[in-house]
């Protein structure tokens, strides 16, 4: 039974054209007003958590042009606070993809608009996965890695993903 399953799924995959990097990478700016911070003038975690969230979703969206649902978020870091008055700009791209799920690289830099300096105030990882109509994991298109960077993180993802479905699985 496996053979043939696999070969299915080989024959199929196959005949889904792959997308590159860039095809689906995405950047957003949001203008850090009153709302978005806490007492001491700082944007909120949630708030970033949320930018974040929806910038990734448009990368798999992007790239599976499928439905996609957040299964997970690991290695958000703040290393800086974004200011009241500052520019949020965020970064995406996708890293990694296995046959229904995605990995979603996003950085986050404030910017002064005085200056036009910029740091790197957060990362984070994010894996999605795509649905069929019926609400259930579908296959997505592979994808084509181009530049030594893109192949980096690529490894270093796929390395995640198997170390994901090893705690899943516990094998």
């Amino acid at each position: 039974m496996f053979p043939s399953v696999i070969y299915v799924r080989m024959f199929f995959m196959k005949d889904i054209k792959g997308n590159s990097v860039s095809d689906s990478a995405a950047e957003a700016v949001q203008v850090v007003l009153p709302n978005d911070t806490n007492p001491l003038g700082n944007v909120l975690g949630g708030r970033v958590m949320h930018w974040i969230d929806m910038i990734a979703a448009v990368v798999a969206v992007r790239h599976s042009k499928r439905p996609v649902v957040t299964a997970s978020m690991e290695g958000l870091e703040f290393h800086s606070p974004i200011r009241l008055g500052q520019i949020a700009i965020l970064k995406a791209v996708l890293n990694y993809v296995g046959r229904t799920s995605m990995e979603v690289g996003v950085e986050v830099y404030a910017e002064d608009f005085r200056t036009g300096k910029r740091h790197h105030t957060s990362s984070a990882l994010l894996t999605y996965v795509a649905l069929d109509d019926e609400g259930n994991p579908t296959p997505i298109p592979p994808l084509h890695t181009e530049t030594p960077d893109e192949k980096r993180r690529y490894m270093e993802a796929e390395k995640r993903y198997q170390e994901r479905k090893q705690r899943r699985t516990g094998r």
